[in-house]
């Protein structure tokens, strides 16, 4: 289990954990910050991030913003790609793939999974599937975000 998987199993124990780890990992990655997300589940092969629903994501409708929920989906793959990838292994999102389903009305949650484990020594492009749900459990939206995995440069 990486780093960043330990620091969040760790930190969710306790009541304001999972907000702590969510600040940080925004205070890494300031644009994010502009959700106000909370990490749900983390782990490697999964991530599961909350947001509210409240005037500061929404949209001229009164919905959340199709952009906020693009930022979402790109936290959750990221984050989940990072928990994910052996230390030999880096990665950097290509592109998104996008699909509005429904109105987000209500609070949503984005679940990123990794269709399978990659080796050590895995290049190349990998699609992660990343669900935007509301609150009934219905999907929203729907993304497909293209990753590059390469190996990682040696520090030298």
């Amino acid at each position: 289990m990486t780093q960043l998987a330990q620091t969040f199993s760790r930190l969710r124990r306790y009541p304001l954990g999972r907000n702590l780890f969510s600040r940080a990992v925004t205070w890494r990655a300031p644009y994010f910050a502009s959700i106000s997300p909370t990490f749900h589940e983390l782990k490697p092969g999964l991530a599961e991030v909350f947001i509210r629903n409240q005037r500061k994501v929404h949209n001229h409708l009164g919905s959340v913003n199709a952009i906020a929920m693009c930022a979402m989906a790109e936290l959750a793959a990221g984050t989940m790609m990072e928990t994910s990838l052996p230390r030999s292994l880096r990665w950097i999102p290509r592109g998104m793939t996008v699909r509005y389903v429904k109105q987000g009305s209500t609070d949503l949650v984005a679940r990123a999974e990794l269709p399978q484990p990659l080796a050590p020594d895995f290049t190349g492009d990998i699609v992660v599937p990343v669900r935007v749900r509301n609150s009934a459990q219905e999907v929203v939206m729907e993304a497909d975000i293209a990753m590059y995995v390469s190996a990682r440069k040696a520090k030298g």
